[in-house]
């Protein structure tokens, strides 16, 4: 069976450029087949896939979409028509890659298919506003976005035809290099920032060292969601959450790493994967420049991480709200979990020698826990900072105990349930 590749387009406005992305991949081997997402005008000749059977994909009429004015409404049904239909595709064997022309609109549809579809398959979108912030778009998605410098308006021309040439290359070339959708065997979950990275190459090393591999995600929203992702998918079997920040993110998301989806924290316990859990990155809030953080937050303590980064210290009450958070998810953990608590410091900045260190107000995180987290659930505080050697031993030695409680069938406690042998663990639980 000869596998092809998608395009898609809103072929009333953007048909010369579909043409040129179908001749550039046809010059790379490639078949393409081609999906009209568009709704202004009628059938289009070069189409494969009709505008009107994306609607129906989308259990929607072409005609009411048309008709009804409500165009975000109309691009959203013709992106879910569209996901599912390459859905069926991809199941059949048939779909190596998918890619896009568009303009805003024309991106916002592409971008919705491409998200519904696995990490793994080839998608790529040339777009007009490939050059700011397409987050919104790419989501937690493994979206590559290509900026088409020139508009893509009456058919390709002398600066966007060679653009739409490489595009096709690009996504040749990664459908040729074929889907690659999950490690080829479970490995283990690691969230990271710069500020928690050595603790992070050291537990990468000790587990390493276990013979288990380790794929690390920036915890910085999308990387985040995407680990769910592929929780979910089975491709990850452990999960050390080094780097909880993103829960800042769903509570206050003025910060610039809000989640893309909410729910961190929830797709392992839901699997009943083993988890060890610790407070990285918590500290403090996350922007862009100087002048993007909100007025109410400029007078705290700031840490410059570089010219597009600024840190901003986290309040005790702010994070009594993620202490509480944290505990009411992973009391819901269907499997063993554990939670380790520095309690010199979360992150570089946050360590006795940093700009952000303020150990009053990670109490109020250490309260919540203490006050929230159901007994079952091993806490341990160290006197050290996250970065410190001892820390990242301790996760790698309790995810190994959570492995073994797991492997024999002896998760603790059920989620909720009280066992008063676990009590002695809601204490300080001091190791130097």
């Amino acid at each position: 069976m000869r596998r092809h590749i998608a395009v898609l387009g809103t072929l009333d406005t953007k048909a010369g450029e579909v043409a040129r992305l179908v001749a550039g991949l046809a010059d790379a081997g490639w078949a393409a087949r081609v999906y009209d997402v568009g709704i202004d005008e009628g059938p289009q000749p070069l189409a494969d896939v009709g505008a009107a059977a994306v609607a129906d994909a989308a259990d929607a009429s072409l005609a009411t979409l048309r008709s009804v004015g409500d165009r975000a409404a109309a691009m959203d049904a013709m992106g879910r028509g569209a996901a599912r239909l390459l859905d069926g595709e991809l199941r059949g064997g048939r779909l190596a890659a998918v890619v896009a022309v568009g303009g805003n609109q024309g991106t916002a549809v592409a971008a919705t298919a491409m998200r519904a579809l696995p990490i793994g398959l080839p998608k790529a979108i040339l777009s007009t506003v490939a050059s700011g912030d397409v987050r919104p778009f790419v989501g937690d998605a493994d979206i590559a976005m290509f900026f088409s410098v020139g508009d893509l308006l009456g058919g390709p021309n002398p600066v966007t035809a060679p653009q739409l040439d490489r595009v096709a290359a690009a996504v040749a070339a990664m459908a040729a290099a074929g889907a690659t959708a999950a490690p080829s065997a479970p490995a283990v979950g690691l969230t990271a920032f710069g500020n928690t990275h050595r603790a992070a190459v050291r537990i990468i090393d000790g587990l390493r060292a276990a013979g288990r591999e380790v794929v690390p995600f920036h915890a910085s929203g999308a990387c985040g969601s995407a680990m769910e992702r592929l929780i979910d998918a089975g491709a990850i079997d452990a999960v050390v959450e080094l780097t909880t920040h993103e829960l800042l993110g769903e509570l206050y998301p003025y910060d610039a790493y809000a989640p893309v989806r909410p729910g961190r924290l929830e797709a392992a316990g839901r699997r009943g994967l083993p988890q060890v859990v610790l407070p990285g990155g918590l500290e403090y809030f996350c922007f862009g420049p100087p002048a993007s953080i909100p007025a109410e937050l400029r007078d705290r303590a700031t840490h410059h991480h570089n010219a597009f980064n600024t840190n901003v210290r986290t309040s005790g009450d702010e994070l009594r709200r993620v202490g509480a958070l944290m505990a009411e998810r992973l009391n819901a953990s269907a499997g063993p979990v554990a939670v380790l608590i520095p309690m010199r410091g979360w992150s570089e900045v946050g360590a006795p020698s940093g700009r952000l260190h303020d150990p009053v107000a990670n109490q109020g995180l250490v309260d919540a826990l203490r006050a929230g987290l159901r007994p079952s659930i091993e806490v341990r505080e160290l006197d050290a900072d996250i970065n410190d050697p001892i820390v990242a031993d301790a996760a790698v030695e309790l995810l190994s105990n959570r492995e073994e409680l797991l492997t024999h069938g002896n998760h603790g406690a059920e989620p909720n349930a009280h066992d008063p042998r676990d009590d002695a663990r809601r204490g300080a639980l001091r190791a130097g």
